[in-house]
């Protein structure tokens, strides 16, 4: 019979999801856990639990022989970071929601493990409730994951959706987001792209064994998508969303962003609505696999941290099998995308740049064109994202070198050139 050991937790942080953990870890004594302490910034703020439970001294949890498992659920990314190294210097384990500080300090984490042997677990941090981490861990721990595609942050896919269905102006459906708490009072961490990335840098780690700062993938988020650039994905059948996506091409390395673009209705990331996340997943014999669940909210986070919890009871950690036992791959940004860019007007778009523009429109008041570009024409440039310019990948975007010269010779040989 296992036996498994008392978790004495030491929480940081009391807001949605540390009271939602709270909630859930008093229906569920089976798992033997218990928060023994949890620290707040604010004292004087009414909370639902009893009083003795709190203080403001990080100090009564961190150097708490008899707490063998902190949690941090706050929003500090460099207090968060301060938390976590202290308490796995200090013999402890560590459950950790705070994406940002994981995504901004990943190597530094990656040593303190390798250094003490403690157990640093992070499901909450990339999907909320969808347990992808533990997924690439365990069940794609082997070499031949092909690709992975994701929505991961909630409050923009609610944004599209709203855009979509309700053909709301972006400002509108963003002022929903926020009435609804889909999104923050200052949105600009979801809606810019920043947690997307920061949620992506933590899945190529586990996806690929890519150890890279969010700073250095190419992203945006939703912030110039207009309304017009939905009537015309819905004329050609697409929805828009937002979507990380990462592919092994086939020099080995990996092509990774986060950038809006379009889907085809049929596919699974097309049925992921309002504030949930999906993830597709592609690899060489188990074809396609779709995780789909909540992305934000009390419960859904609160469950993520309880499962990295109850898997603390027989000391799992995370192996980082690709990074480690694998050879680990590397950001590619030599490839091409094919990608739909709207705009006001045309001297505002390089349009010399472009491998080949195949479709073009003119209306007068917004103009659109699709074409191909180089990938690092959009890292080492920013008109796509000035000017109301909004830029969109296409379905299937990615274009690898020997592609794009097997396109090109396609294309002067139906002009009659060759």
């Amino acid at each position: 019979m296992v036996t498994h050991k008392q978790l004495n937790i030491g929480l940081f942080g009391f807001g949605v999801v540390g009271e939602g953990l709270y909630k859930v870890l008093q229906q569920t004594p089976s798992l033997k856990a218990q928060i023994k302490k949890v620290c707040i910034k604010h004292p004087g703020k009414k909370r639902n639990a009893p009083a003795e439970l709190f203080t403001t001294d990080k100090n009564d949890l961190l150097f708490d022989d008899n707490i063998n498992v902190i949690v941090e659920v706050i929003d500090d990314s460099n207090a968060a970071f301060e938390i976590v190294s202290t308490a796995l210097k200090n013999g402890k384990s560590v459950v950790s929601a705070s994406k940002k500080m994981i995504a901004e300090h990943l190597p530094e984490i990656l040593q303190l493990q390798l250094e003490t042997g403690q157990s640093f677990l992070c499901e909450s941090a990339a999907c909320a409730s969808i347990p992808v981490i533990r997924n690439l861990e365990e069940y794609y721990d082997n070499d031949l994951l092909h690709s992975i595609k994701a929505i991961v942050n909630g409050s923009t896919n609610f944004i599209l959706t709203r855009i979509f269905e309700d053909k709301l102006s972006f400002a509108d459906a963003l002022l929903l987001a926020q009435q609804l708490g889909f999104a923050e009072s200052n949105p600009k961490l979801d809606v810019e792209g920043y947690d997307a990335v920061n949620k992506w840098t933590i899945l190529l780690n586990h996806a690929y064994g890519i150890v890279e700062h969010p700073d250095n993938i190419l992203f945006t988020g939703i912030q110039n998508i207009q309304l017009s650039d939905a009537t015309v994905a819905s004329e050609k059948h697409y929805d828009i969303k937002l979507v990380a996506q990462a592919k092994k091409l086939k020099d080995g390395t990996v092509a990774a962003f986060v950038l809006p673009q379009f889907v085809k209705a049929d596919e699974p990331l097309s049925f992921v609505k309002n504030e949930y996340n999906g993830v597709v997943i592609e690899s060489g014999f188990a074809d396609k696999q779709f995780f789909y669940g909540k992305g934000a909210g009390s419960f859904p986070t609160a469950s993520a941290v309880l499962s990295d919890i109850a898997a603390l009871r027989y000391d799992y950690k995370y192996e980082y099998k690709k990074l480690y036992h694998h050879k680990p791959h590397h950001l590619s940004a030599d490839f091409y995308v094919k990608v739909y860019v709207s705009f006001d007007d045309w001297k505002f778009i390089p349009r010399d740049n472009f491998e080949w523009i195949e479709e073009w429109h003119a209306g007068e008041d917004r103009k659109y064109l699709i074409g191909v570009l180089h990938a690092k024409e959009l890292f080492n440039n920013t008109w796509w994202k000035e000017n109301n310019t909004s830029l969109i990948l296409t379905p299937e975007p990615i274009i690898e070198n020997l592609d794009i010269i097997n396109l090109k010779k396609r294309s002067l040989e139906l002009a009659g050139v060759i």
